[in-house]
């Protein structure tokens, strides 16, 4: 018997179809994860990068609050439960009615873009943190209802998830940020290292740069292995795409280290042929871990 959220799926699926190509645009790592997924599961967590790449998109791109403030209030209308008629509130609508989504994580995704928006470099790694959740850690929540039927016992650890890889962008994209006038890294951490403002626009990659980089990317990676502690109350036919999101986006701080920390002058990434590496790895070890489990 085919459940009404079911029936709702099938007929929004050009909706869905929508939201697909942006994330398949936009998120080639994300992609490669998440479709990894059961098909509603895999819509679902689309519409939802749809959402945030949206908001993003905003601001990064057009610097433009309206666009910003129409997603606002198309939240706001979902919530009192009318459905603005676009493709990616009627997709959102379905998802839902289908998992016990909150609209607060939501809300904090947008509050952070407007962080961007009236920048501020951070003064702590305290404040990194703060923004980080708001503008990830906030998709972690978001996206949590649909990966786990236990999403209330391990938010934490999603919020974790978010900001690692928020971080990650961040060591990834300086040069693009700095052409922007943004320096993410914060002030007392750069002057710890003896680094300023001046150094990094000069863009050369010096071993006080390197060390900076690292002390940035340690706190990353402490992230992601406690980010890992919601493992086991990840619905078994999501562990497999969720480890993969995890490793995918975890090989970035290697493959910078591999280009020499030049993170000025180009946009590293994850290779298609080192992704899918990765995606046997996961399938791999998720099997093996069934097959201890199952002989216990």
């Amino acid at each position: 018997m085919i459940n009404k959220e079911s029936t709702l799926f099938e007929r929004y699926k050009e909706d869905f179809a929508y939201c697909e190509q942006i994330i398949k645009k936009h998120s080639k790592s994300f992609y490669s994860a998440f479709s990894q997924l059961p098909p509603e599961k895999a819509r679902s967590v689309f519409a939802v990068y749809a959402f945030c790449r949206q908001a993003d998109d905003a601001i990064d791109r057009y610097q433009d609050i309206a666009k910003l403030n129409e997603l606002e209030h198309g939240l706001r209308q979902m919530a009192c439960g009318k459905v603005l008629d676009t493709p990616l509130w009627r997709a959102l609508s379905v998802v839902f009615a289908k998992y016990d989504l909150q609209f607060q994580p939501f809300y904090d995704m947008l509050a952070g873009q407007r962080m961007d928006l009236d920048f501020q470099q951070p003064e702590t790694e305290a404040d990194l943190s703060s923004y980080s959740y708001f503008v990830a850690g906030s998709v972690g929540l978001m996206l949590l209802p649909i990966l786990s039927s236990q999403a209330g016992k391990i938010q934490e650890p999603a919020k974790k998830l978010g900001e690692a890889m928020q971080r990650t962008n961040i060591l990834r994209d300086i040069g693009e940020d700095l052409a922007m006038n943004r320096i993410y890294l914060p002030k007392e951490t750069i002057q710890r290292f003896e680094i300023t403002i001046q150094h990094l626009r000069q863009k050369k990659v010096t071993e006080s740069f390197i060390q900076l980089w690292e002390f940035e990317a340690l706190l990353a990676e402490k992230l992601y292995d406690e980010a890992l502690s919601m493992m086991p109350q990840i619905d078994e036919d999501c562990k497999e795409a969720l480890m993969a999101a995890l490793l995918i986006y975890r090989e970035l701080l290697t493959v910078i280290r591999e280009k020499n920390y030049q993170v000025f002058l180009k946009k590293n990434a994850v290779s298609i042929q080192r992704k899918a590496f990765l995606l046997r790895s996961v399938k791999q070890q998720i099997k093996n871990n069934r097959s201890e489990n199952n002989a216990r």
